[in-house]
């Protein structure tokens, strides 16, 4: 009789990789993710820019100062790969320079890179991919016929987002508590230059002013929903990003958001009907660094739209898009809110859900005339897809949302395919139904 062979066990493991974590969101999740990457098998150190960094990386023998000039870096990094053999390195966001410079090592090497993102369908999910994410993301190359091939090894369902899920206070906490440690205690790291155009003392000076005006921002908030949701008229949404953020920085045809409030005000005087009006809905971190109300007020009267135009400061979408007739974007994510709906959307940057689908391809003035509905069903098998790959529910900066993201995130990094890979080849692992409970 033949003895049964037994298939040899294998699991997932960190043993034998080497992690290198760059910067990662302002808060503890990058130290969280460390220890339970370094739990697994994996050795970890960390790089730190600035005292930010600093702070909430506790364990001293895997910290890695960097104190040289920018223009260093690049051959500090390459030494680091080498030194320490590094197979894998994990970063938040992919387009500051001292990012994309890691990449551009890293990639000569082979190097596995790790990029965490805001979640394209946020704030109930967050971005997990390889080697780039927005107009870097392998989405960006995938079209609806290879998504679906790929599901038809999987059964899935939609998942409705929770009722109330968010970490928005915190979001803004950390990062004036991040700005605060790189504004006083930065001794150590004068060579440290920010990666956007704000000083360090400027950026923290706006969280502290934001977190101070919560209270009347949700005022005057509620007050312009209000007053738009009763007002009996149709309208369209113009969802703003902010201008500092890489997605429309490297991603979009603008340098400033004032040429896409001219441009979206120019194209709705052209085209939407009399009885119409626009609605400005601010990013729900907007500062106030740029003088987006100002410009909206100053270009509506320029085009002789004044009174058909709103504007209103952060907050969900979700009391705004449910009575909406359309949305126009840059590229913002909110937009997956606006075709999840089965709403028409404009987009004019490079996104991942720009899909010829479901955006449309009109002229502005004849969009905002008659815009054409996407296809619903065809939204629906991208977003499962997203579901199925790169969109992990949970968040970066509440207790809630990092316990719910480090479930599943280090499985995902320890995996040997990335996730649009192992869904395609019939690798992917089961994820967890999206039950998040406050």
């Amino acid at each position: 009789m033949q003895a049964h062979t037994q298939k040899p066990l294998t699991r997932l493991s960190g043993e034998n990789r080497r992690f290198l974590f760059l910067q990662g969101p302002h808060g503890p999740f990058f130290a969280r993710l460390g220890r339970m990457v370094r739990a697994s098998g994996g050795k970890v150190w960390r790089v730190g820019f600035n005292a930010g960094d600093a702070a909430f990386w506790r364990d001293r023998d895997s910290f890695i100062p960097f104190t040289a000039r920018p223009q260093d870096w690049p051959a500090e990094c390459a030494a680091l790969l080498e030194r320490h053999q590094i197979t894998d390195i994990v970063l938040y966001g992919d387009t500051r320079p001292i990012h994309a410079q890691a990449i551009a090592a890293a990639r000569a090497r082979h190097i596995t890179v790790h990029v965490f993102e805001e979640g394209y369908m946020r704030p109930y999910w967050v971005t997990y991919e390889r080697e780039g994410a927005n107009g870097n993301s392998r989405l960006m190359t995938l079209d609806l016929p290879q998504m679906r091939r790929a599901l038809e090894r999987c059964e899935t369902d939609l998942p409705d987002p929770p009722a109330r899920w968010g970490d928005m206070r915190q979001h803004v906490f950390y990062g004036a508590l991040y700005h605060f440690f790189v504004m006083f205690a930065n001794r150590r790291f004068r060579n440290f230059r920010p990666h956007r155009a704000l000083s360090v003392s400027q950026e923290f000076g706006l969280y502290v002013k934001r977190l101070w005006a919560m209270p009347l921002i949700s005022l005057q908030r509620r007050l312009a929903t209000r007053y738009i949701r009763n007002g009996g008229f149709p309208y369209h949404l113009a969802l703003l990003q902010l201008e500092h953020d890489s997605n429309f920085q490297m991603h979009s045809p603008f340098s400033t958001m004032s040429e896409f409030i001219d441009l979206c005000l120019k194209g709705f005087a052209e085209g939407a009907p009399g009885h119409h009006h626009l609605v400005f809905k601010a990013h729900p971190l907007e500062d106030g660094r740029v003088p987006v109300h100002r410009e909206i007020r100053r270009l509506a009267a320029a085009y002789g739209v004044a009174d058909r135009v709103h504007f209103v400061r952060g907050g969900k979408l979700a009391a705004l898009l449910n009575h909406a007739r359309s949305a126009v974007t840059v590229n913002s994510t909110a937009a997956q809110q606006v075709l999840w709906r089965g709403m028409p959307l404009k987009v004019f940057g490079s996104a991942v859900y720009g899909k010829p689908e479901f955006v449309s391809t009109q002229p502005l003035p004849e969009f905002f005339a008659q815009p054409a509905r996407p296809d619903a069903r065809a939204y629906r098998d991208y977003r499962n897809y997203l579901l199925e790959t790169s969109q992990i529910p949970g968040g970066f900066y509440s207790v809630a949302g990092r316990r719910h993201l480090l479930r599943q995130v280090v499985d995902l990094m320890l995996a040997p395919d990335d996730p649009y890979t192992a869904l395609e080849t019939g690798q992917a692992a089961p994820r967890q139904q999206l039950r998040l409970v406050r």
